[in-house]
Order: C-alpha cells, then structure tokens, then sequence
C-alpha cells in the first residue's frame, strides 16, 4: 500500500483548501480511523462491562479469562486498570469515540486546521506510550495477558503511526526531503516492525511456561 493510496487527499491541491490553510484527508486514512477507533471502541465496551460485573460479583470470571496466562480478571483486578481512579478503558471509550468522530468528518468532506492534526497525533501519541507502558505492566508486573487490552494495544498504534504519516505529508510535521521520502515510501515497516516486536515479546515471555506446552 503506497502513501499515495492511504492518504489520496486530492488530485489538484495535496490537502489544502484555496487560502483558508485547511487540511483534508483521503478516505483511506478516514476509514482507518473509523475501523481503529470502532476496535478500540468495541474493547473499550466490553472491558468496562466486565469491569462493572466484576466489582458487582468477586467471582466473576471475564469470558476472555481463558487461562492463568492469558486472564483479563487478573487484569482488571490489578492496580494498574485504574491508573486515574476509575477503570481505563473508561477513557478508552471517549478517546476512541473522539477518533471515530474524526474519521467520519472526514468522511463526509471535514478539512481541519494545521493545529487541529497536531492534536490528535498528540492524543494518539498519549495513548500509544499509555498502552505501551501497560503493556510492560501486563507482561512483566501482573504476568497475565488480556486479548482486548492486546486489540488496544493494535488500533492504538496503527492510528497513532498513520495520523504522523498522514502530518507528514502535508507537511505538519517537517521533515528533510530525504527522510520525509523514506517515511512515505516505506510508511508500512513502522507498524510491521512494531507489531512483530510485541508478537516476540508476548512469544519469549511464556514460551517456557505455556506456549511450547501446546506443541
């Protein structure tokens, strides 16, 4: 996939408007921001749900609650699902509506300001370290693994890398000539790269003790 498919603005003015400085978005990227956010969204919903029965009822015992490794009860009775006081995927659900809301405007013809891009890579940057540094709670603190937290995890970065691709482009965020090439010519390795990393961590933290059991 070329950055010209993911991110085809316009034929005539590469994303800007005559004069007003807007900037618009393929709808490739809109739908990515769409689809993410709905994922994000739907793992967000179930989370809190089960959050809700599990403060209801001790015992309770999440669907994705499969083994001791791979336990979304050990999750949500951690800590750390409630770093600001009420449980995470509560701000899941308005800071992936926020995106879904975002994605449609641009569906429908929204162009935004230089300034309002730069917010929302900065929202997406916020959540990815957020996910990331949960990620390293759940493999190495609590020892469990949340398949809804991992879905998170994914959406959150493929619109975090994809809106500073997008930025990029039009220029938001500068880059030298070279560098601004590479990036859009090989936009696809990030998330690759990305993924795999966590793919070999998630792999090696457990291989011993559940994933070569199932050889």
């Amino acid at each position: 996939m070329t950055t010209t498919t993911l991110d085809d603005v316009s034929t005539t003015d590469h994303g800007r408007t005559d004069g007003d400085g807007t900037i618009g978005a393929g709808r490739p990227f809109a739908l990515l921001l769409v689809i993410t956010g709905a994922l994000g969204l739907l793992a967000a919903w179930v989370i809190t749900l089960d959050k809700f029965k599990l403060l209801e009822d001790p015992n309770f015992k999440p669907a994705c609650s499969i083994n001791p490794i791979i336990s979304c009860g050990n999750i949500m009775k951690s800590a750390q699902a409630e770093v600001f006081g009420f449980p995470n995927p509560m701000a899941g659900l308005v800071g992936f509506g926020v995106v879904i809301a975002i994605g449609m405007a641009v569906l429908a013809g929204a162009r935004f300001k230089a300034w309002y891009w730069i917010g929302l890579n900065i929202g997406t940057l916020l959540g990815t370290v957020f996910c990331m540094w949960l990620m390293s709670q759940s493999l190495y603190v609590i020892n469990s693994l949340c398949l809804w937290c991992t879905l998170t995890w994914l959406v959150t970065i493929l619109m975090f890398w994809y809106t500073t691709v997008h930025n990029i482009k039009h220029r938001i965020i500068p880059l030298p000539t070279g560098l601004r090439n590479t990036v859009l010519e090989f936009h696809w390795v990030v998330p690759v790269l990305w993924y795999g990393v966590i793919g070999l961590l998630i792999l090696t933290k457990w291989w011993t003790q559940y994933w070569s059991t199932l050889l």
